[in-house]
Parts: structure tokens; sequence; C-alpha cells
């Protein structure tokens, strides 16, 4: 086995080690020391991969980052033809492979908020293009949204264990979100929007006001 096979084979033995620990123990348990008794690896071999916890979260966060966004390539690949909502139902059907994967990118992105908010600004700017392109393609933007983050929700509150949903009813509630169909009726277009609100607004104007 050449070096650059074998480095490659010590990276990855951490990072498995790192989110198993994390999932059993949480992300304040994750230490260096930790990584090395979980993994069989030295801590001389561990920090020639990675000199601090930092730089473990960071290469754990980015690979799973990557992981997703293969998933949502795919995805969208077979859905681009077919929906008028490509972008949405591609991150859909991404935070919902999420919150099915035993070792998701959520524990990654749990692991960073606790230790290193900063490392947050990866998936964060990532997020915001893929809503900006949410946005451009939905007839009704607003409902995109709240599309968005229903499925964020379901991914979250499991997650953190509030989540009083079984399996079941998880993936019963995705389905519903990820149907363009269950929704097509309830979108308002933003001019729909705006005319609306300025017929309320000129209502509101128009009622004379009580006397103290």
């Amino acid at each position: 086995m050449d070096n650059a096979t074998r480095s490659e084979r010590s990276r990855n033995a951490a990072l498995e080690a790192a989110i198993a620990i994390i999932a059993r123990d949480g992300p304040g348990r994750l230490t260096l020391d930790a990584i090395a008794r979980e993994s069989g690896l030295s801590k001389g071999g561990v920090m020639h991969q990675f000199r601090t916890k930092e730089a473990v979260l960071k290469a754990l966060l980015e690979r799973q980052m990557a992981h997703f966004e293969e998933f949502s390539t795919r995805y969208m690949a077979k859905v681009s033809a077919t929906s008028a909502n490509p972008n949405l139902a591609t991150q859909l059907a991404t935070i919902r492979e999420a919150a099915t994967s035993p070792n998701s990118a959520a524990l990654a992105l749990v692991a960073a908020m606790v230790e290193n908010p900063s490392l947050m600004a990866l998936p964060r700017e990532l997020e915001t293009k893929r809503m900006t392109a949410i946005k451009e393609e939905a007839a009704d933007p607003d409902l995109a949204m709240l599309r968005w983050a229903g499925a964020l929700g379901l991914l979250l509150s499991s997650l953190f264990g509030m989540s009083p949903l079984s399996k079941d009813e998880h993936q019963r509630l995705f389905a519903r979100l990820l149907d363009d169909g269950q929704w097509t009726g309830l979108e308002q277009p933003a001019t729909k929007r705006v005319a609306k609100s300025g017929a309320a607004s000129a209502a509101k104007a128009a009622t004379p006001r009580k006397r103290a």
C-alpha cells in the first residue's frame, strides 16, 4: 500500500470515528484522544491528519456537505425535465435523505454549531444560493419557502429528539411536501399577493377610526 492510500485510509478512519463519537457521546466528548481510541490509530497518526479538533470538524462538515451535494446533483438530473420546481424538489429530497441517513450531515452541523459557530458560514453560503434558485423558479416564492422550512423543521425536530412523529409519519409528510400537486391550488403569484395587500391597505384606510 502506497503512502497516499495509507494516509487516505487513516483520514477516513479518523472521520468515521469522529462521527461515531458525536452520535454516541455528543460533540462535547470529541477530542483527538477519543478519535485515536475509537479509530485504533495512534494519537500521532490522528494529529498527522488533523492538528486540532476544529480541523476535524471542518473536514467532517465538508465531507458530509460533499456527500449530499452529490446526492442533490443526481436528484436534480432526474427531476429537471419533469418538475415545475426542480430546485425545490431537489432540496426537499436532500433534506429527507439527511433525515433518514444514520451518519447524516446533521450530526456534523450540530457539532459545528456547538463547538465553533463560525464553521456554519460554509453551509449557510450554500443554502443562500439554493434559496435564491428556489425563489427564482417558483410561481409563489413564499409558498416554496414554507415547504422548504417545513422539511427543515422535520429534520431538526427529529435530530434533537423533539419529534413525536413515527418514521412512517415523517415519510408521509415529506412525500406531501414533495408533491407539487398538493400545493398548486394554494399558490398566489406575486401580482395577486400585491393586489390583495393593496386592497387590504385601502380598506383599512377607508375604515373610520373610533374616537377615544
